[in-house]
């Protein structure tokens, strides 16, 4: 009697660890992903750097080291790095916003607003995106009431993220709308209450403080998990 042959096993696809098992340059970047999330960005850009000259068509290895840049305060760097990965990842909305956050470092704030724009027009559901144009906005001066629109749109999209509401904040203060500012910032302190920025914002509104300059601090991790409550995010210094 014959027998009927059994069909072949099928075999999976790998999946991504085992990819970056089998691919040096992958693994490096995931490496360098894990050390930038235990706050190393130092270690993570010397793991990165060399990966990235042996393969340099990564675009997730070139978001990384946007991020890390940004994190050092090494912004033209950040801005070349957030380039690379547009270019070879033009449907990632990630790179256009690392991006408008340079420019705006940088002070080239038609750039960093156009940047923003471009990264909603890719995601436009994505919150993240929406508050890069508020900020690109506030920080150039200038169409405030559309900074104040993106800032509520971003709400809108993801009403329990307290920053957010601190953006919201911001734009209606920028606008004169001080009451309704009050009430934007408390609610980011009701949902995130251990942070400095908001609570001095407030406190200003209120008249309880008065304004002083800070450093601008970029430790924030970009477009990346949520951060911890007592960490200060780049935009709250804008």
């Amino acid at each position: 009697m014959s027998t009927i042959p059994l069909p072949p096993t099928p075999i999976a696809a790998p999946g991504a660890a085992e990819r970056a098992a089998a691919d040096p340059a992958d693994m490096a970047v995931t490496q360098a992903a894990a050390l930038f999330e235990n706050m190393q960005p130092e270690q993570a850009l010397a793991l990165l750097e060399p990966a990235l000259a042996a393969r340099p068509e990564a675009p997730a290895g070139w978001i990384l080291m946007a991020r890390l840049r940004l994190a050092l305060d090494q912004v033209e760097p950040a801005l070349h790095a957030a380039n690379r990965a547009a270019e070879q990842a033009p449907e990632d909305p990630r790179p256009l916003a690392i991006a408008s956050r340079a420019l705006t470092l940088l002070g080239k704030h038609d750039e960093a607003m156009g940047m923003a724009y471009r990264a909603v027009i890719v995601e436009p559901k994505n919150p993240l995106w929406h508050d890069r144009v508020a900020w690109a906005l506030l920080a150039a001066d200038r169409q405030l009431a559309d900074a104040e629109q993106a800032a509520r749109t971003a709400v809108g999209l993801d009403p329990y993220e307290a920053h957010y509401y601190f953006t919201h904040g911001v734009a209606l203060a920028a606008l004169g709308h001080i009451d309704q500012a009050r009430q934007s910032l408390q609610t980011s302190l009701r949902l995130e209450p251990n942070n400095p920025v908001a609570r001095q914002r407030l406190d200003i509104l209120n008249g309880d403080a008065v304004p002083t300059p800070e450093k601008k601090k970029r430790g924030w991790k970009l477009f990346g998990r949520k951060s911890e409550p007592t960490v200060i995010r780049p935009e709250e210094q804008a």
